[in-house]
């Protein structure tokens, strides 16, 4: 005997009467049950704390290797980790190099792939010392445009007129290179005391273009002038963030040394860092940010040269010792070991003396490796909160301690809340120094990203 056959028209007849079959029913059940258990999954910790796992990790050597992801310890036990070297460096367990842990369930189903990286621990000076940033770019930069007012009494802007911008930099007129503003100056005028055009190269971004110009002369300064405003160097306050005194290399400000658009790098092509004395302070309030008023002390031992101007501070070697540091040599913390919490900052408020202020980490932000900004926090120290009203310029690169590890550095200001602002994570800042491996890849395996 064959089983009835249920056609649509059945199922229609039968549910306007009310009545579903028992199979269709369960169906519906078990939808419900399968939709309210997803739902339930993905709001829960371990299934979170899993889908935020990294890719890629970087771990102390000297440390249990330990994922932050916590599981019932029912469940915790049928997940297997396997490890697996991927280069011929790490051959014993926990050794520095790569390596691969693949994560499975019941020693079957797996379930995700994390790379790490083994790192031996980095131990740095903390700084905290004021310092004078004196920075030598490659060429020389446009920082503004005015008209010319010729010796008929018109008006015009040759620069602008052939394309120059504002944050150009010049690098040769008329194929030699320049310098500095006063070679620039006097060029203009040669061509124009010639009665020529120039051609002026310039770098926009990371293309270079050329312009022929042709100078007027400027009855207001007796000069030919092209009605552009010009900066060979650029220089201000920030503060030291760590130095390691056997490789004799410096970290500071914690972000980049932008052009006249505030994002761009400056191509630097030499400068320096001295010591610097902080002579009063401007309170930050709501809308207007604060600064420090510092002058440069030339005849300081803390004086070094800048190699390198980087998302996540600048970088260079020390020409002598420092003094007045707080603190010992700390270790730096890597990402993982960074969390929400109390914290300090080292800076100087008065003169060249170092000293500690409580803050709060609200957020580490481990993804924004690009941006510089990984931390979110918050001054909380009433003296300095009433010295300051928060962060301020000049305060960049002031070192954040937590747990007793350099965990990273000031960076920027909230605009609308002084108090509270960013900072960079202190493992970017030694891997751009090059105390530690870069995660970007390696000759042992060039596949590695830094997600």
């Amino acid at each position: 005997m064959h089983a009835p056959i249920l056609t649509s028209s059945h199922l229609s007849h039968l549910k306007k009467k009310g009545v579903v079959p028992l199979k269709y029913l369960g169906r519906q059940v078990l939808g419900l049950v399968l939709a309210a258990l997803i739902f339930y999954g993905g709001m829960a910790p371990p299934v979170r704390d899993f889908f935020s796992l990294p890719r890629v990790q970087r771990l102390s050597s000297v440390k249990p290797l330990q994922l932050n992801w916590e599981l019932p310890a029912g469940l915790a036990r049928q997940v297997e980790v396997q490890v697996n070297s991927l280069d011929q460096i790490s051959t014993a367990a926990r050794s520095p190099g790569w390596w691969q842990l693949q994560l499975r369930l019941f020693g079957l189903i797996p379930l995700k792939n994390i790379t790490v990286q083994m790192v031996e621990p980095v131990h740095v000076f903390p700084g905290g010392q004021a310092i004078g940033v004196l920075l030598q770019t490659e060429g020389v930069i446009v920082v503004g445009q005015a008209t010319v007012t010729d010796d008929q009494g018109n008006r015009v802007n040759p620069a602008q007129e052939a394309g120059l911008e504002i944050g150009d930099a010049i690098i040769a007129i008329d194929g030699q290179k320049v310098s500095s503003d006063q070679e620039v100056a006097a060029r203009i005028d040669a061509a124009g005391q010639a009665g020529r055009p120039m051609q002026m190269t310039v770098r926009r971004d990371d293309r270079l273009l050329n312009f022929q110009i042709q100078p007027r002369y400027c009855a207001d300064t007796g000069r030919y002038r092209i009605g552009i405003f010009v900066r060979d160097s650029t220089a201000g306050v920030g503060t030291l963030t760590f130095y390691d005194q056997e490789k004799n290399i410096f970290g500071a400000l914690g972000h980049i040394v932008s052009g006249s658009d505030g994002h761009t790098a400056m191509n630097i092509s030499g400068g320096r860092i001295v010591a610097a004395a902080i002579e009063g302070i401007h309170q930050g309030r709501r809308g207007q940010p604060g600064e420090k008023i510092g002058v440069f002390l030339d005849n300081s031992s803390l004086k070094g040269n800048i190699q390198k101007n980087t998302a996540v501070g600048i970088f260079g070697t020390l020409d002598g010792g420092i003094a007045g540091s707080l603190s010992a040599l700390l270790p730096v913390a890597l990402t993982e070991a960074v969390h929400p919490g109390p914290a300090e900052i080292l800076t100087v408020v008065e003169g060249e003396k170092v000293e500690q202020f409580q803050v709060e980490i609200e957020r580490v932000m481990a993804h924004q490796r690009d941006s510089g900004r990984g931390l979110v926090l918050r001054i909380t120290d009433p003296r300095l909160l009433n010295l300051t009203g928060g962060i301020i310029q000049g305060m960049s690169g002031s070192p954040i301690i937590q747990d007793g590890q350099l965990a990273g550095a000031v960076t920027h200001v909230f605009i609308n809340d002084p108090t509270r602002g960013y900072g960079v994570l202190a493992e970017w800042m030694v891997e751009e120094a090059d105390l530690i491996p870069a995660s970007r890849g390696t000759a042992s395996n060039p596949l590695v990203t830094y997600i």
